[in-house]
């Protein structure tokens, strides 16, 4: 999780808007509100354009994240061995960044 907390900030520009929040049995980083990266167990999930989705799960280590049985189109898993090293862990990273200004942030939840 450390590692991946250091190559998301350098990656960032300078003063980012970044939360870290306990989501999805690990820690999600939030980047400008929207849920970027996640950090759980032996595994990360990226929140990655759905238009180079397919193409991503094709990579080995790479699957979908699947809800209630079907794909979830723009969010993968990546296994640890696929992040080993630091360019491959960059390249994850910043296909979640570059997606991150396009994402629709979540609808606020009311409070009661």
């Amino acid at each position: 999780m450390d590692r991946v907390r250091g190559l998301l900030l350098l990656a960032l520009p300078p003063n980012p808007d970044v939360e870290e929040k306990k989501m999805f049995n690990g820690v999600a980083f939030m980047v400008n509100g929207k849920m970027c990266i996640c950090v759980s167990n032996d595994e990360i999930m990226c929140r990655i354009n759905p238009l180079i989705h397919e193409e991503m799960v094709e990579k080995p280590g790479c699957r979908a994240m699947e809800m209630k049985g079907k794909p979830y189109k723009g969010f993968v898993y990546v296994e640890n061995n696929a992040i080993a090293g630091r360019d491959n862990l960059n390249f994850w990273i910043n296909l979640c960044l570059e997606y991150n200004p396009l994402a629709k942030a979540s609808a606020k939840k009311k409070k009661k």
